[in-house]
């Protein structure tokens, strides 16, 4: 697939905005590294759904608007503490090669590059675009690669949980989800009650019906619409709602 056919079949809604902003100056960049004339990325056909101009209600998230939107918020968390660590920039590699496969996260990886780049994005009025386009589940799928990338290094940094919580606020993120989400890459002894969003306080009906409402909240179902190549991150978070929910279960003997 070449680059001009990836960016035409990737990019609905977010092509408009403040992320198509930024994603217009990428591949700005990517055209001046293909000046030789074999190629140029080019819309083909499809409808642009600019950020101010949006049709009423949500428009359904395809998997090239998460993409993109994945891209942008990635660069920022990456540089979040001053260090771009290769550690991270590996796992971001590694993300895309898992969930598109070799040519197309080249591609993914190639504009990711060109964004990371750039100065001055605002956080704000990009998360405010996902918000207003973007459904609960994909922002939770975006939240949980968040983290992922933050714990790449094998540390995630206060600068970069402080920059994660800014943009789940943004997003539109509860503190519970946040906080269900966080504990999902952290070891200590309350954190599978953290993920089921109660406390060790919590009754044994209690746990049971918290269990049932966070496995309907994170169902790989819920990001269906994104592809295949997005049910593995879904499918990662329901594992981890599982697994909490039989720790639980062992430390109760219930």
């Amino acid at each position: 697939m070449s680059f001009s056919k990836w960016i035409g079949a990737s990019l609905g809604w977010s092509f408009g905005g403040p992320i198509g902003a930024i994603i217009g100056l990428a591949l700005g960049s990517v055209v001046d590294a293909l000046a030789d004339g074999k190629e140029q990325p080019q819309l083909q056909g499809r409808r642009r759904t600019t950020y101010r101009t949006q049709p009423q209600g949500r428009p359904q998230t395809q998997s090239g608007d998460f993409e993109v939107s994945l891209l942008v918020l990635a660069s920022i968390v990456i540089k979040a503490d001053g260090v771009q660590d290769q550690r991270e920039l590996d796992f971001v590699r590694q993300q895309f090669v898992n969930m598109y496969g070799k040519e197309r996260a080249n591609h993914a990886f190639k504009l990711f590059k060109n964004i990371s780049r750039q100065k001055n994005i605002s956080t704000r009025q990009v998360c405010f675009q996902i918000k207003q386009m973007m459904d609960h589940p994909s922002r939770l799928q975006l939240m949980h690669f968040l983290f992922g990338i933050a714990k790449a290094d094998g540390t995630v940094t206060e600068d970069e949980v402080k920059q994660i919580y800014t943009m789940a606020g943004y997003l539109g993120i509860s503190s519970r989800d946040y906080e269900s989400i966080k504990a999902m890459f952290y070891n200590s002894s309350d954190n599978a009650y953290k993920v089921l969003e109660i406390t060790k306080s919590a009754t044994v009906d209690d746990i049971k019906k918290a269990y049932r409402k966070m496995a309907k909240k994170y169902h790989p179902d819920k990001v269906i619409h994104l592809g295949k190549e997005h049910q593995k991150g879904a499918e990662e978070k329901f594992r981890q709602v599982q697994a909490a929910y039989e720790q639980i279960q062992k430390e109760r003997r219930f």
